[in-house]
């Protein structure tokens, strides 16, 4: 796909990147991303995802703007309370970047549509605040083969991966899936939800840019990824810390006797 000249002057500072330049922002305005959430994760990684320039951004998300939401979620405002993310968000990718088509999906994902709408889209991003979710999409990525980059915030704490396990990695070995990092969801009551246990908003913020800086490396290709690498947040010591993870072979996705 060719830039315009508005386009060309809009992603100027990417242009002049060597990592990026004119064919990586080809790519992005080519690329369909699908973002799992437009909440507190989803809010600014659906901006930047817009502000550079992706082609497609899918937005999934059944709920409503509520007037707690608006002390992260900055991408809705107090005139949008009441309406649909989806719709909320659609407009303000309007408003930043013209160039974005938006498919907002107002609905929530299920076993049994998961798989059919991720199949769609070349990236996925799940900004969900549940394990359920999590495993839910992980799963159908790994089955669709797309990759996924996934992060959760807590009050002060945060994480971020990316995950590829249809491949291998360049020991040979598969690379891990979520279940992988995280074999069995916590037990119900275990894990607070945010309205329990507060968040602080600009964490959200911190962590969706950096949810969308992996996703146009997924889409572009540079520098290191976040596969088989766990980024930790701790914003009470101001103190990031990267821990490597591996395959687990008995795990049931792409384990030593798993189908595949």
């Amino acid at each position: 796909m060719s830039l315009s000249p508005e386009e060309i002057e809009r992603y100027a500072r990417h242009l002049v990147l060597r990592e990026i330049g004119g064919p990586g922002q080809q790519k992005l305005k080519s690329a369909r991303v699908l973002v799992i959430g437009a909440g507190g994760l989803g809010a600014p990684l659906l901006q930047y995802l817009a502000a550079a320039g992706v082609g497609v951004i899918a937005i999934v998300d059944n709920d409503t703007v509520s007037l707690s939401n608006l002390q992260r979620q900055i991408i809705h405002d107090t005139k949008g309370i009441g309406r649909p993310k989806v719709e909320s968000a659609r407009e303000a990718i309007g408003r930043l970047n013209p160039h974005v088509r938006v498919e907002p999906h107002a609905l929530r994902l299920t076993q049994e549509n998961a798989r059919a709408l991720i199949s769609g889209y070349d990236v996925v991003a799940d900004g969900s605040d549940n394990f359920a979710t999590r495993y839910l999409v992980s799963d159908a990525c790994f089955f669709e083969r797309k990759p996924l980059v996934t992060a959760a915030v807590g009050g002060f704490d945060a994480s971020l991966t990316t995950l590829r396990p249809f491949e291998a990695g360049p020991d040979g070995k598969p690379n891990p899936t979520y279940r992988c990092l995280f074999p069995e969801a916590p037990p119900p009551g275990t894990a607070p939800s945010c309205e329990e246990a507060g968040i602080l908003g600009a964490l959200a913020g911190v962590v969706g840019a950096m949810m969308a800086l992996e996703v146009v490396r997924e889409i572009v290709g540079f520098g290191e990824s976040l596969v088989g690498r766990l980024l930790l947040i701790d914003t009470l010591a101001m103190r990031l810390e990267t821990l490597r993870y591996g395959w687990d072979p008995d795990n049931p996705l792409n384990g030593a006797t798993s189908p595949r």
